[in-house]
């Protein structure tokens, strides 16, 4: 081989290899984030908490609260915003572990931003609750913040503000209503450049039209629509999996723990299955 044709052949080696290394797949648990002593300490004594209802705290074995969150990175002097906590299952925790150092915002939908009527009624319920909560838990939540957002159009902050957003259990509800992509798309607007959307959602077997009621999405679902609002899959972990859930039930997830919308009979049966098979996926905001 002459000298030229060497050449060529070493630049065309470098040129084929550039997409290999160009790929960086996501990783698999192992990729969870190691808190320091004084960040594992300060979070297992938020979960000890005697603030924390005893109905919450009997489902940390299902939801793995301290694995999730250190997979999602959420450590003290981040600014953290959970989308829609519902009765507050991780606000019991995520406001006091970020009370000295950081932010805790909860995204609620705004009342007035739904038609008027049960849904109106509904969300505004759901905004009394956790003002509420958090004002009689003022030593817990003295520095929870609120933030009301419109389904149709959210908006979560300024622009680059928050280090990390948090969703459990939501994907399924915005997909069925036909706003999934606009709230991807306010994930990313307001998080900072490197930070991260953490996803925890009802694993379905394979993918589910938008107008499933079973409560389950596919996971190749969810991660396309974080990839379409311009994040980047960082890793997966099979921390809150449940091989058990069968996700053939008559109720869609709601037939499990904790809702348990089944016939009295089956309550076993259900009880021995558990709360329902979860992807837990980290996104990366380029």
């Amino acid at each position: 081989m002459t000298r030229m044709s060497l050449c060529l052949a070493v630049v065309a080696a470098l040129a084929a290899s550039q997409p290999l290394l160009a790929e960086s797949p996501a990783r698999t648990d192992a990729a969870t984030h190691t808190l320091s002593a004084a960040d594992t300490a300060s979070l297992d004594a938020v979960l000890k908490g005697a603030w924390r209802d005893p109905g919450n705290v009997a489902r940390d074995g299902f939801r793995h609260p301290k694995e999730t969150l250190s997979f999602f990175g959420v450590t003290p002097g981040k600014t953290v915003i959970e989308i829609t906590p519902g009765g507050g299952w991780y606000s019991e925790i995520l406001a006091p572990y970020l009370r000295e150092r950081g932010q805790y915002i909860a995204a609620v939908v705004d009342p007035m931003a739904v038609p008027e009527g049960r849904s109106r009624d509904y969300h505004q319920r759901g905004v009394d609750g956790l003002a509420k909560k958090f004002a009689d838990g003022a030593a817990q939540y003295g520095k929870a913040g609120i933030v009301k957002y419109s389904p149709t159009a959210p908006e979560f902050g300024p622009a680059d503000s928050a280090d990390v957003v948090l969703t459990f259990r939501n994907v399924h509800n915005w997909r069925s209503a036909g706003q999934a992509e606009g709230m991807f798309k306010g994930f990313f607007d307001v998080l900072k450049p490197g930070g991260v959307l953490g996803v925890v959602e009802h694993r379905a077997t394979r993918d589910v039209p938008e107008d499933d009621r079973s409560g389950y999405v596919g996971e190749a679902q969810v991660i396309a629509l974080a990839e379409a609002a311009g994040f980047r899959l960082d890793a997966k972990s099979e921390v809150n999996a449940n091989p058990k859930d069968t996700k053939d039930h008559p109720n869609g997830v709601w037939t499990l723990p904790p809702s348990n919308n089944h016939d009295a009979a089956d309550a076993a049966k259900y009880q021995a299955i558990g709360e329902s098979d979860r992807m837990t996926l980290r996104f990366v905001k380029p």
